[in-house]
């Protein structure tokens, strides 16, 4: 039988048209099919769910015109097991084909070891149903558990592959505000590549192998012992600004992976300084606007949100305290334990740990277990 995991999904009969004859058969699918990604439709022909004349084709089988084409395309068998919460959920903006959320800190995206249940997913199954329909329930692209803000999902799978194509493209504009340690001193861009840490393996970090990845930064104010800054992203690697701002070494403020640990300037910071830092217990990133293209109407959308309150909160104590005499920069803080940033500790790299499958261009792929390997965007 070489229709694999059949079930109840849509099947569908075509004919290569002929002027698509002489091209890779998931060059010509593709045209056939534009709702679909190339790379969906690639898995669907290794997965035997695509017959051309009744054989199973491969990627490269060429293609000369009136050839039948038989196409069963899988049911999403992991957005169906999970089941449906209610969750309370910020709605920003809703309509036929977004829903553009504000996402508390302490809020995982996507079921995940350690976190099967209580996700926004699980969140949108119950809003919204009809969500189990389209991969992920709608979700293309995620903030890390403990960053706030702005995110969109997809109410079809129209609006999913045109949105994560406009991820491609990069003319999705993503404005973040993060609080860090140190000053920094003037506006600048960090563009260096992110890949997997060689020997964490839930780590990322600056590598040669990695994937590319820039961020623009903007001062906003400076303190004593920190900075607060505009933050932008041109790409959406896992854990981009996190890993960027420690390249800088500049670390988020509350950040438990890519933070100072103990290297606090405890003796530049007044007691009630001190407190409030102490009980910042997540890293201070807020996904503070979004911008894009609507995917029926193509009209540019977008949405501004305030200041998470618990960061608000942690600026407002930082604006109480006088600078010092001599501002704190953690020269001192060692970017990473094993020396790593465009070292050659990473020559032996696994090649399959090299792509992300959270990396905004891999979400194509439709690589539903891989998803669960990473924690973040942002």
């Amino acid at each position: 039988m070489l229709f694999k995991n059949m079930k109840e999904s849509a099947s569908l009969e075509l004919v290569v048209p002929t002027h698509l004859g002489g091209q890779r058969f998931d060059l010509a699918l593709q045209q056939m099919l534009p709702d679909h990604s190339r790379s969906r439709l690639q898995a669907w022909i290794k997965e035997g769910l695509v017959l051309l004349d009744g054989k199973q084709p491969t990627a490269k089988t060429k293609v000369w015109g009136g050839e039948k084409v038989a196409v069963e395309p899988p049911v999403n068998a992991q957005a169906h097991a999970f089941s449906a919460e209610e969750i309370p959920l910020d709605v920003v903006y809703e309509d036929d084909a977004l829903i553009v959320i504000n996402k508390p800190a302490g809020l995982v995206v996507h079921p995940a070891a350690g976190n099967w249940q209580g996700t926004l997913l699980n969140g949108l199954l119950f809003r919204w149903p009809q969500l189990k329909e389209v991969p992920r329930a709608g979700i293309v692209h995620r903030l890390d558990k403990d960053t706030s803000g702005l995110l969109v999902v997809a109410k079809t799978l129209e609006a999913q592959t045109s949105l994560v194509r406009q991820l491609q493209a990069r003319t999705v504009k993503r404005e973040y505000r993060a609080i860090v340690w140190g000053q920094l001193w003037r506006n600048g861009k960090v563009e260096q590549p992110i890949g997997r840490h060689p020997h964490h393996r839930t780590k990322m970090a600056v590598v040669r192998k990695g994937k590319a990845a820039v961020t623009h930064y903007q001062v906003l104010e400076r303190f004593g012992t920190n900075t607060y800054l505009r933050c932008q992203l041109e790409t959406g690697r896992t854990h981009q600004i996190r890993v960027h701002l420690q390249y800088l070494k500049a670390p988020m403020v509350g950040d438990p992976m890519y933070g100072i640990g103990n290297i606090i300037p405890h003796k530049m910071m007044s007691p009630e300084l001190r407190e409030a830092i102490g009980q910042f217990d997540r890293q201070a990133l807020h996904a503070i606007k979004l911008g894009l293209i609507h995917p029926v109407t193509q009209a540019p959308m977008e949405w501004q949100i305030e200041l998470a309150e618990d960061m608000r909160g942690l600026l407002e104590a930082m604006r109480a305290v006088p600078a010092p005499d001599e501002p704190f920069a953690p020269v001192d803080f060692n970017v990473d334990e094993d020396g790593l940033f465009i070292g050659d500790d990473d020559e032996d790299w696994d090649d399959d740990l090299e792509d992300d499958a959270w990396d905004e261009e891999a979400l194509l792929a439709d690589d539903d277990e891989a998803i669960a390997e990473t924690d973040e965007d942002a």
